[in-house]
């Protein structure tokens, strides 16, 4: 027996293209919202096995949507559809206990697929998000910069924003010589070269993890 759907996306194009192939594919569609109160309401009303949800809709997103029905122990199964990729957000689903996470521009193509790993409990992700994911997560956070301090961290996040010496002993109310010599120490820690551009490169590769 087919998975009983529910989908709601703001956009009308999406939202009918979407309803017009899964019926013509004979899913179950139990009803369609344009925004996320209506989807929140339709799941409550149908308790769908499954909702297409669109992640960014008026009053309620896809991810607040989500956030109610694992509050309320409601066990419909949730799918998002977006134009995202960030990591940020992919975080939240996998919390919100998401089981798909799917990108706009091959909802159509993924989408019977989607259904088909998450009626079987198991979690589906556009392959573009994976290999998105997967490339974040191979960059590991060198252990040496639990070796700096607060101080230098601030330094170093600065020098990646190509800021002088004088510049981030401004902005960190300091002098430019007491930047100078938490340079030498983080060189000293981070165990670099003394090149003239060896700590640039480094905060900037290492950016992401400065904050």
């Amino acid at each position: 027996m087919q998975s009983s759907i529910i989908i709601a996306d703001d956009h009308p194009l999406m939202l009918r293209g979407l309803h017009d192939f899964l019926k013509s594919k004979g899913y179950n569609i139990l009803g369609s919202g344009k925004d996320g109160k209506e989807a929140y309401n339709l799941i409550i009303k149908h308790k769908p096995d499954i909702a297409i949800l669109d992640i960014r809709m008026p009053y309620l997103t896809g991810l607040e949507v989500a956030e109610e029905c694992l509050k309320n122990g409601i066990k419909t199964k949730i799918i998002l559809i977006t134009f995202d990729k960030g990591e940020e957000l992919y975080d939240k689903a996998q919390e919100l206990k998401i089981f798909g996470y799917i990108l706009k521009e091959f909802a159509i193509e993924e989408i019977e697929l989607c259904i088909e790993n998450v009626t079987n409990n198991k979690p589906y992700f556009s392959e573009e998000i994976a290999q998105y994911l997967n490339a974040n997560l191979n960059v590991q956070k060198p252990q040496a910069l639990n070796e700096l301090t607060k101080a230098e961290i601030k330094v170093l996040a600065l020098i990646a924003q190509n800021k002088t010496a004088n510049e981030i002993g401004n902005a960190l109310s300091v002098s430019g010589r007491t930047i100078e010599k938490h340079k030498s120490n983080i060189i000293k820690k981070l165990n670099l070269e003394s090149k003239h551009n060896s700590l640039s490169l480094f905060a900037k590769e290492n950016e992401q993890f400065l904050e």
